[in-house]
């Protein structure tokens, strides 16, 4: 086996990974509760096609065909999405879980295209490693804003629990408890006791 056969087989496995996201990812879309998030993942689906397209070309550069190899990796990551999906967690939890398996998507198909792009530079391919990097900066560009929605809901549930641990905090009656009155009458006296110094 030669480093180009090898160029070939992992090319087949990212050919198939972006066909399986063509069919997964308007799962996710329609799942997300999220109008951002929604339409960010609309957004990339439309990418991931040009993705499957910019693989055809390369394959054609090198006189071969993109079939006949299944991409596991990518087939157990779809699987976890779907297991997100069913679960059906109101919002926002429900998107932090579709971002974090989204994540992991973009994450793995980063990993995938950079290996790619060493070996095909290694073998002078020149014009594959532009198309090649074309596809990996949408994919960056799209984990970028997988993680800045995902901080911002994260960052948002936790201001809404801190929020709803304050409301359990305080008194039905709306009074101070005993211990903040007591804590609120010692302040006053060490006030007074400075003052009369």
């Amino acid at each position: 086996m030669s480093l180009r056969d090898v160029l070939v087989e992992e090319l087949k496995d990212l050919y198939s990974a972006e066909n399986q996201l063509v069919k997964a990812l308007p799962k996710l879309v329609k799942a997300s509760e999220d109008e951002e998030l929604s339409a960010s993942i609309q957004d990339h689906l439309e990418e991931t096609k040009g993705h499957v397209e910019r693989l055809k070309e390369i394959f054609a550069q090198l006189q071969s065909k993109p079939t006949g190899k299944q991409c596991k990796g990518m087939e157990g990551l779809i699987e976890e999405g779907k297991e997100v999906i069913e679960e059906g967690e109101e919002a926002p939890f429900g998107d932090i879980m579709i971002i974090g398996a989204a994540s992991r998507v973009e994450h793995y198909e980063i990993a995938g295209y950079t290996a790619v792009i060493e070996m095909a530079r290694a073998l002078g391919e020149d014009d594959i490693v532009d198309l090649l990097n074309q596809t990996l900066e949408e994919e960056e560009s799209a984990r970028d804003k997988l993680k800045e929605k995902g901080q911002a809901l994260i960052q948002s549930a936790a201001q809404e629990a801190d929020a709803e641990e304050s409301e359990e905090d305080e008194p039905a009656s709306g009074r101070k408890s005993p211990a903040s009155v007591g804590a609120s009458q010692r302040s006053t006296k060490k006030a007074a006791n400075r003052s009369s110094r």
